[in-house]
């Protein structure tokens, strides 16, 4: 079987799986002996791809009256649909990691029960278990500082887990692999102008204002770079962990890289590109990067889990290594030098204490190709290939707030202001990084205020469409302030850590808390997502429609 899959536009988890009627059209092919097309309607595919975020949470916190954590307790009810499709019964397993988030405390229980329905299949969607413990323990962290009467940013920098630099036990037992959660989160709160915004949303309840001010914070960390293959196995995921490489330098000095992961959207044309030229000191106009085409590129584990530069990139660096080092024994050779004289650098070999010997690395790839005169024993060619399979995830992280207006009359929520401060390591290509975001964040705010798959009550779906299934449009969202901090992996020689996630993980929580904080002074502690106007406006009259009744049974009492 040959998968050729060039340009992809956009995945998000639903094109991970192999659906059924793919396996169909190609039994029917082999059946009718001639070629099968399946052409999917979009209103199939709202009915038939993979659904996410099916689960009923219940997070309880036991914590001191100074805002000191000290254990917390997960219980998870996660609707499975009517079958399993690749991931579904682990997406909730992948989330048990990162429950605590980035605080520190000692006692942790987790539990999930799945549950099969009559719905479509849940599966991995961007951020896949990470996004729902960030949303949980996001939203516990708002109501332990309402319940203690704190600041929640306050109550947040109290229980952060203190800077690291290597392996470090989260929790629930798993590894986190470098960071220092605290610079993060005050680097957002002064880009947000925290203290002004406070400030603004007490001289608006003050006022009485229609337009209330919330501000909503969204800490998180996720398990990216999936996976390393023990723990792939340990989940019974039934894949290896690891990504393949292949880096080819051509007689004409051009560089060919191989790689099996499968972009859609990411960059890796890109970003594969500039690792290449920088290990081997080309221009990236010098490199072609293939892939999307099993009959190019047959090894490798795909793209999902922010895993793509974290294990694939590195897998290309590393083979770019593996293609100095034949090069330098070649460029010995041909300078008549000692191997341990060679020095490389920008591309080119020379010889210690007289940089004027030497040959650039391209000169030593034609060399290779012609194979006149190699060291002895050497095969011609000067192409690596090299498979990496990490020790541990990575663990991306970082502060988002976000900033909404609600209208009180109406229910509707707008966004004026969203800051995000994230740290994914040492970045590659910036704009890829800011690009990742953009679209991540969008996604986030449009899980907290459109996007929900609504079923009637025979399990018929009722957004089947566009029209129906709602989603932001571009002045439904603000422009982002984005900034980072790079604190190096310890789990790959590059440190990097991953990005394509994080804006969904981060967002979701910090726009519901800010819903909710803008009408708490109200009495509303809870709103689920989508907060909808119509939800938002219901909130809002029953919370004082709980006031009138609490005013009413005190003057009943007094009388």
């Amino acid at each position: 079987m040959r998968v050729v899959a060039p340009d992809v536009g956009g995945g998000f988890g639903s094109k991970l799986n192999v659906y059924a009627e793919e396996a169909l059209a190609l039994a029917l092919a082999r059946r009718l002996d001639r070629p099968v097309k399946w052409v999917e309607e979009r209103s199939e595919n709202h009915l038939a791809t993979t659904h996410g975020r099916g689960q009923v949470q219940y997070i309880e916190l036991a914590a001191t009256a100074e805002g000191k954590i000290l254990g917390m307790k997960v219980k998870l009810v996660a609707d499975m649909g009517a079958y399993l499709q690749l991931l579904t019964p682990g997406i909730a397993i992948f989330g048990s990691f990162t429950y605590p988030g980035l605080y520190n405390f000692d006692a942790y229980s987790f539990e999930c029960v799945g549950v099969f329905t009559n719905l479509t299949p849940t599966d991995a969607y961007r951020g896949a278990g990470r996004s729902e413990a960030a949303y949980a323990h996001e939203r516990a962290m708002d109501a332990l500082a309402r319940e203690l009467e704190m600041d929640p940013a306050e109550l947040r920098l109290r229980n952060l887990i203190p800077p690291f630099t290597g392996p470090t036990a989260n929790p629930a037992g798993v590894m986190y692999d470098s960071g220092d959660y605290e610079a993060c989160m005050r680097k957002a709160l002064e880009l947000a102008d925290y203290e002004g915004l406070r400030a603004e949303q007490r001289r608006r309840r003050e006022s009485g204002s229609v337009r209330q001010l919330g501000i909503g914070i969204g800490n998180f960390t996720e398990s990216g770079g999936l996976s390393p293959s023990k723990v792939a196995a340990g989940v019974r995921l039934q894949s290896g962990g690891w990504e393949a490489a292949t880096v080819r330098m051509l007689a004409s000095g051009k560089v060919e890289v191989v790689t099996g992961t499968s972009p859609h959207g990411q960059g890796h044309e890109t970003a594969w590109a500039q690792i290449a030229a920088d290990s081997l000191g080309v221009s990236p106009d010098d490199v072609e990067v293939l892939h999307g085409d099993t009959a190019v590129a047959p090894l490798g584990r795909d793209t999902y889990g922010s895993r793509s530069l974290a294990v694939g990139g590195v897998a290309v660096h590393l083979a770019c290594g593996k293609v100095v080092e034949k090069a330098k024994k070649i460029a010995a050779h041909m300078l008549e030098a000692a191997e341990g004289d060679i020095e490389f650098a920008g591309g080119r070999f020379s010889v210690a204490g007289s940089p004027e010997r030497g040959v650039t690395i391209q000169e030593v790839a034609t060399a290779a190709s012609l194979a006149a005169d190699l060291p002895e024993g050497m095969e011609p060619g000067l192409h690596e290939s090299h498979v990496f399979d990490p020790p541990n995830f990575t663990w991306p992280y970082g502060t988002h707030i976000c900033v909404v207006e609600v209208d009180t009359e109406t229910g509707k929520v707008t966004i004026p202001k969203y800051v995000a401060v994230d740290d994914c390591g040492p970045v590659v290509h910036p704009a890829i990084v800011e690009g990742q975001l953009h679209g991540g964040i969008t996604q986030g705010i449009a899980q907290a205020l459109y996007e929900k798959a609504i079923y009637d009550e025979s399990g018929n779906l009722l957004t089947g469409t566009l029209v129906d299934y709602l989603i932001p449009g571009a002045p439904d969202v603000p422009s982002f302030i984005l900034d980072r901090t790079e604190v190096p992996s310890s789990t790959n020689p590059m440190g990097w850590k991953g990005i394509g996630e994080s804006g969904t993980i981060g967002s979701s929580p910090a726009v519901i808390n800010a819903v909710i904080d803008a009408l708490s002074h109200l009495g509303v502690r809870h709103i689920d997502m989508p907060a909808t106007p119509m939800r938002v406006w219901q909130a809002i009259q029953e919370a004082r429609g709980r006031e009138a009744g609490e005013r009413t049974s005190g003057h009943s009492a007094q009388s």
